[in-house]
């Protein structure tokens, strides 16, 4: 006979954990599945969360997962490359072929960065190479910071680096596309401009340490922040028929619900406040909704 859970959660960051803690807590039946790609997986640290604060992001995730046991969660790593729901049933297949079913799903399955084509960041992403300010901003405080954005893209986050530092350059890679009041504005809030292609990125232990453009000159820098394109981990959402937003996150309502009956989403994928302490409280929101549901259905009427 098929083995029925109350709820299958995929993802295993902290949207995924403090929904499973939530439901664990409230007695259902859990099953959390965990790919280990978490989108934060090469940072050193996590930031902005408070009493975890600087913590090693691996070391938060083994810490929670640790804490689900006694709730009696049940945790496979492996990712699941199917997912249908029909007549209130939730049907999952994972990449092993396994097959599970539940009556509520939640995705916690976050975005992927596309890092900038740029010789050089891989090896620094992470630790000098960063997408968010409120994540690392404070850790590159005063440091001459470089901002990536091609075209006009780069325009906001490196206004918003002033924030951080005094010294912000912004560097367009080659586009000309700023226009003169682009120029005025980034000149009287004092960020400076480059618009020269960049060949590569150098540092050493993964810390940034020049730049080096097309014409050889190299320009002297502590840290590179970026605001790319990020694109859904999972395409569950989409198997499912998810409604997206223009910013390819899924539409969720005020308590996490998406627009497929008992389907719940958490953290970054369904969120442009993409900060790890904002995930795990969706978590814990998307849990309460979820148990209130089952509760619901559950209850005897008159």
């Amino acid at each position: 006979m098929k083995e029925q859970y109350d709820v299958i959660i995929i993802g295993g960051g902290p949207a995924g954990l403090n929904a499973a803690m939530i439901l664990g807590r409230s007695r259902r039946k859990v099953l959390l599945f965990d790919s280990g790609k978490p989108r934060n997986r090469w940072a050193t640290s996590m930031n902005g969360f408070l009493s975890s604060d600087g913590v090693n992001p691996r070391d938060f995730i083994k810490k929670g997962r640790e804490e689900l046991v006694k709730y009696g969660v049940q945790i496979i790593d492996r990712a699941v490359k199917t997912a249908t729901y029909s007549k209130g049933q939730y049907v999952v297949d994972d990449e092993d072929k396994n097959v599970y079913h539940s009556r509520k799903m939640l995705l916690a399955t976050g975005l992927r960065d596309a890092l900038p084509e740029v010789e050089g960041i891989e090896e620094l992403y992470g630790k000098s190479v960063h997408h968010c300010p409120y994540c690392d901003g404070w850790e590159n405080r005063d440091k001459a910071i470089a901002v990536y954005g091609k075209d006009r893209s780069g325009i906001g986050q490196a206004l918003a680096m002033k924030n951080w530092s005094d010294d912000v350059t912004l560097y367009t890679d080659g586009t000309q596309k700023l226009n003169n009041k682009d120029m005025e504005l980034l000149n009287l809030n004092g960020v400076k401009v480059c618009t020269e292609a960049i060949v590569r990125l150098e540092g050493d232990d993964g810390m940034l340490q020049r730049i080096v453009l097309q014409s050889g000159e190299s320009k002297q820098q502590g840290a590179l922040f970026f605001s790319g394109e990020t694109s859904q981990q999972s395409d569950i959402g989409r198997q499912l028929g998810c409604e997206f937003t223009g910013k390819g996150v899924i539409k969720t309502r005020r308590l996490q619900q998406a627009n497929i009956p008992g389907l719940y989403v958490a953290g970054d994928a369904a969120r442009d406040m993409q900060l790890v302490i904002v995930a795990a409280a969706e978590g814990a929101k998307a849990g309460v909704a979820i148990n209130m549901e089952l509760q619901q259905e559950d209850r005897v009427k008159p």
